[in-house]
């Protein structure tokens, strides 16, 4: 047996101990391929940490697997996929050394706990080949008729090439005989290869997933994680598609490496797959088909174990994604700590129910002046009260509370779609509160009803949704834009809503304990988990005030809860503009991943982000694809730096109400009503009316939310044991 220096050192360190050298020929067992108590399909990538290189048998449940290891990827280290693992738990022994290794089904679940019933396959209809070829093949929809319950379908592998000066793919004809018009390609690593793509179309979690590589099947031997394909650059990117509502309960038909719903689809489809990159996705990891970060995370987790298993081990992984896309980036990354090592979004929220809450308090604020209290404030006072930017800002934004309207064809608000439903959905399953009570109901809670609990009475998810203290138009009382008897007025009649969204006269609590789970699975972003350890870059993508909500206030209320969070933002970087060009943004973010990547220093992952940052990679805004003005980004809509002359901001209802821009608090504590407290005189009676109108206090947004609680990293709401938040077939909490 050959004996390093390092060997002699750690022979000599075991003496000491009394640990013997045959017992120290195994350092560490470890899995390459997901986490050992979240392996799914039944086989892991093993790494096998020694102090030689000596073979030794490798036992998988008391049975010799050792003949499926090679050297690995580092010194003194033995690499093999090891396969035939049996549901639940597994035992891996080599040189002494056990590693346990939990196994679930490719099907799933993991931890988003029970699958949603009933289920609506897609795979007979997907769109293979969506935004990757113009026109479509005549095969483009289906790969497969659903072979089961779970939608399972056989895997289908095709390949697509670009022409020489084309700019869209077209499908190979053989596999066999290369085009006579097929491009070349040299991707960021240096290797020039024929520019084919390698497309993998299969499911899992239930969902579809596709996965996309350069390889030419006609000169390449085939790929596994040993022999990766020469195109390859070792970076791997998810995408994760757009935002809900729209697809409850069914497999989708977006998704997947067909990256037609990214920052921009040719940036991604072509120049990214030239310059080397992996991509994958799930139908589940977006947002229109699962508005369920916990759902999306492990069909995400799912599908990069996949993607290594088949290809290797990658050097990074990153999510890029607009509007859904950009919340699931931001939700996964903080959930799954480790799943990504930098995140890039566009049109950014924190997570859906950031959208629906500040929806639900805009369509109080519509009923209410447009029903209760019609023509007693004008338009402007009416905004200021909203503050956004404009009553159609306001009534854009308030329209998106349709995510949590189960109740089909309410029409009270011009350009509300309440009860969004997918075609593919048959309407006797669909929920009407006279005709069906009983149906499924297309809202964030009831489909992540794992996450929120049930009501025993109803069997509709508990729902958050809570405004009780919350002083609506509190700013523009103070700054004197409302009267107090208006103040008092609004406040007496905004009501609230029953499960149904239907308005109700009094103001409405959310359940504490799906409260607490919303902070804890990360529905509600936190900020705390894994955005806190790699690069963040957020650079703008619709940016635009006037409507259609995808606001700024977004972007910095993101920023605020990583602040609050983690103490400062330094790994934080965002770009202004409308758009920011992304020649640039992609060069820039890359560049930081990449110092982050050569960094080999002790430091832990934060550090490694926050040292390696770029010294040109600042805050900023772009007034055109030419001009960026470097500037620390600020909330506001005053004229006061280059970027806010630009770019100014706008806020939202309850901002307007005294809460935090990082509108995070889903149910304040409350304090008593005091005087002292409001920037404007009240009369005894008027003083005596508030007080009647709060009779429990009003919000105090200076002490954290009720059941405000940090993310639970790799939280499970079954069937995985560990960290286990919530198990739903049993209605407690753990």
């Amino acid at each position: 047996m050959r004996v390093s220096a390092m060997n002699v050192a750690v022979i000599a360190l075991l003496a000491i101990t009394g640990v013997s050298a045959a017992e120290a020929a195994v350092l560490d067992i470890k899995t390459l391929s997901s986490r050992p108590n979240r392996v799914s399909g039944g086989d892991v990538l093993v790494q096998i940490l020694q102090s030689d290189d000596a073979a030794m048998p490798v036992l998988l449940n008391g049975a010799d697997v050792g003949k499926d290891f090679q050297a690995g990827a580092v010194p003194h280290s033995r690499e093999g996929l090891v396969s035939g693992l049996k549901l639940g738990s597994n035992t891996i022994v080599a040189g002494g050394k056990t590693i346990k290794v939990t196994n679930y089904p490719i099907t799933g679940p993991i931890v988003s706990g029970p699958h949603e019933t009933p289920w609506i396959c897609t795979t007979a209809i997907f769109p293979m080949f969506a935004g990757m070829q113009k026109p479509e093949p005549a095969d483009a929809k289906g790969f497969g008729p659903a072979l089961d319950k779970d939608c399972s379908a056989q895997t289908k592998i095709t390949y697509l090439y670009m022409p020489k000066g084309g700019a869209a793919f077209k499908l190979m004809p053989s596999a066999t005989s290369l085009p006579a018009d097929v491009s070349t390609t040299t991707t960021s690593t240096g290797a020039t290869v024929n520019f084919i793509v390698r497309l993998e179309t299969g499911t899992i979690d239930r969902g579809i997933y596709q996965s996309a590589i350069l390889f030419d099947p006609t000169q390449d031997a085939p790929p596994s994680w040993r022999n990766s394909p020469k195109g390859w650059n070792h970076r791997l990117i998810a995408i994760d598609g757009h935002g809900c509502p729209g697809g409850w309960y069914i497999q989708g038909m977006e998704g997947g490496s067909s990256v037609n719903a990214t920052i921009d689809a040719s940036l991604l489809s072509a120049q990214k797959l030239s310059q080397g990159y992996g991509l994958f996705g799930n139908t589940l990891q977006n947002a229109s088909q699962s508005c369920n970060p916990i759902l999306s995370g492990e069909a995400a987790m799912m599908g990069k174990e996949h993607f290594i298993k088949s290809y290797g081990v990658p050097a990074y992984t990153l999510s890029v994604g607009c509007s859904g896309g950009a919340y699931i980036s931001n939700d996964m990354a903080d959930a799954l700590p480790g799943l990504f090592d930098g995140i890039m979004t566009a049109c950014t929220f924190p997570d859906a129910f950031a959208i629906a809450n500040s929806a639900l308090d805009g369509h109080l604020l519509t009923h209410y002046f447009e029903k209760t209290a019609a023509g007693k404030f004008t338009e402007a006072q009416q905004v200021a009260v909203s503050g956004y930017k404009s009553k159609k800002a306001w009534v854009d934004a308030a329209n998106q509370a349709q995510r949590t309207d189960p109740v089909p064809g309410r029409d009270d608000i011009k350009g509300y779609n309440s009860a969004v439903w997918s075609d593919l959905v048959p309407k006797e399953l669909r929920y009407d509160p006279k005709s069906n009570p009983h149906g499924l109901r297309p809202t964030t809670f009831d489909i992540a009803r794992n996450v929120y609990g049930v009501d025993t009475k109803t069997g509709f998810a508990l729902r958050t949704f809570d405004n009780v203290g919350v002083q609506y138009g509190l700013k523009a009382l103070n700054s004197r834009q409302i009267t107090p008897d208006q103040f008092l007025d609004l406040n007496e009649g905004i009501g609230g809503y029953d499960q149904d969204d239907n308005y109700v006269p009094s103001r409405v609590a959310g359940d504490a304990g799906a409260i607490r789970r919303a902070y804890q699975s990360g529905a509600t972003l936190s900020g705390s988990g894994g955005l806190s350890q790699i690069p963040v870059f957020d650079i703008s993508g619709i940016y635009n005030d006037d409507g259609g909500y995808h606001y700024q206030w977004y972007h910095f209320a993101v920023r605020e809860r990583m602040k609050q969070s983690n103490g400062d933002t330094r790994n934080h970087v965002m770009w202004r503009g409308n758009p920011v060009p992304l020649d640039k943004a992609w060069p820039a973010f890359i560049n930081w991943v990449e110092a982050i990547h050569a960094d080999k220093s002790s430091r832990g992952p934060r550090e490694k982000t926050i040292a390696n940052r770029p010294a040109s990679l600042t805050d900023g805004c772009w007034k055109d694809k030419d001009n960026f003005t470097s500037e620390p980004q600020s909330f506001s809509r005053e004229p006061a730096t280059a970027c806010n002359t630009s770019f100014p901001s706008f806020a939202f209802p309850r901002y307007i109400a005294g809460g935090p821009l990082a509108a995070n608090i889903i149910k304040c504590q409350l304090r008593p009503v005091e005087a002292k407290d409001y920037q404007v005189s009240f009369t005894p009676d008027q003083m005596a009316r508030l007080k009647r109108i709060f009779t429990g206090g009003v919000c105090d947004f200076s002490r954290p939310g009720v059941g405000q609680v940090k993310v639970v990293p790799w939280a499970s709401f079954g069937p995985a044991p560990e960290n286990l938040v919530y198990d739903i077939t049993r209605q407690e909490k753990l």
